[in-house]
């Protein structure tokens, strides 16, 4: 089965609430990802050419995080609902991840206790940060633990917070430069505080390749020693304990670097539509076959791979 685990789904009445709670929602609109039939069915057309089954849909960065729990609970509960009705409406053609209220921790949780029960929600999405806040906060931790406790797929996208820093707000790089740092420092934090090994039943699926995650990871093991004494292991261990998604935009340099660092059975197929649409959506599919990769290692970061993260195999 061919499962393009990155994909948004942006329903233009949720967008309309998040900018009636103040949001900037402009750059995602109008891109053809709403869940009209209109442009459901040209979604659908489009991954029967680039041979896709299944777009796992999430909402990320476009997630309710906000400091007050009435928008954030009521932002999440509608997605939730209309990501739902979807998957139950296409079961061949969608599945999704949900939001969660995050950084409102018992009410993140009690997200959790309302769908995933759904056989149709996969897992969990979050951004790279929390209301300015990493993910390893220790506030969090009862959220990681029922992540844990349940076994779940986290999946992890950038915030478009410009990793929090004026040098790329101001020089308008927050898509460029700031999602794929923002990737990777994430990554980094999740490693150093050791949540891979601390919570080994959350499967933590990072997207864009983590970032420079491939190209940095000798460094940080040799690094480590002295920058970060405390992680339980090895950086270039515990990066190979996550997953990574193979939004690379066409680079097939980076997806072979992912390749020997990570491992291809880290690698799952993700084309970031509707960003990458059109001629864009389709390459972001058959880059990995023209890659250079071993054809076996193509074909399972394209066909087996997803499907066993998130617990698919067979059905």
């Amino acid at each position: 089965m061919r499962i393009d685990t990155h994909a948004h789904v942006y329903p233009r009445d949720y967008l309309d609430l998040l900018a009636d709670y103040g949001v900037d929602t402009r750059v995602h609109r109008d891109l053809g990802a709403d869940d009209t039939a209109e442009d459901l069915h040209a979604r659908f057309a489009l991954m029967d050419r680039a041979g896709v089954d299944v777009h796992v849909v999430s909402v990320a960065p476009m997630t309710g995080l906000f400091a007050d729990a009435v928008p954030a609970v009521t932002t999440s509960r509608m997605i939730n609902d209309r990501y739902r009705k979807l998957v139950e409406q296409y079961p061949d053609r969608l599945r999704a991840f949900a939001a969660v209220p995050l950084p409102h921790v018992d009410a993140a949780v009690a997200e959790l206790d309302r769908v995933l029960a759904d056989p149709g929600v996969l897992g969990v999405t979050v951004t790279t940060t929390v209301a300015g806040r990493p993910l390893t906060d220790p506030a969090f931790e009862p959220f990681w633990a029922e992540l844990d406790r349940r076994a779940t797929v986290l999946y992890v996208h950038p915030a478009g917070a410009d990793a929090h820093s004026t040098q790329i707000a101001d020089a308008h790089l927050t898509w460029m430069v700031g999602a794929p740092v923002e990737d990777m420092v994430a990554a980094a934090q999740l490693i150093t505080a050791g949540f891979p090994s601390r919570y080994p039943n959350v499967r933590i699926l990072n997207s864009h390749l983590g970032g420079a995650v491939p190209m940095m990871l000798r460094r940080w093991d040799n690094q480590a020693r002295f920058e970060a004494p405390d992680a339980p292991l090895p950086p270039s261990t515990a990066a190979r304990l996550m997953w990574y998604d193979t939004v690379t935009h066409g680079s097939t340099a980076a997806l072979r670097a992912a390749v020997d660092e990570l491992g291809a059975d880290r690698l799952v197929l993700g084309s970031d539509f509707p960003y990458q649409s059109g001629e864009r959506y389709v390459d972001a599919v058959r880059y990995v076959a023209r890659s250079g990769l071993d054809p076996a290692a193509a074909h399972d970061v394209l066909d087996v791979n997803a499907a066993q993260l998130l617990g698919l195999t067979g059905r």
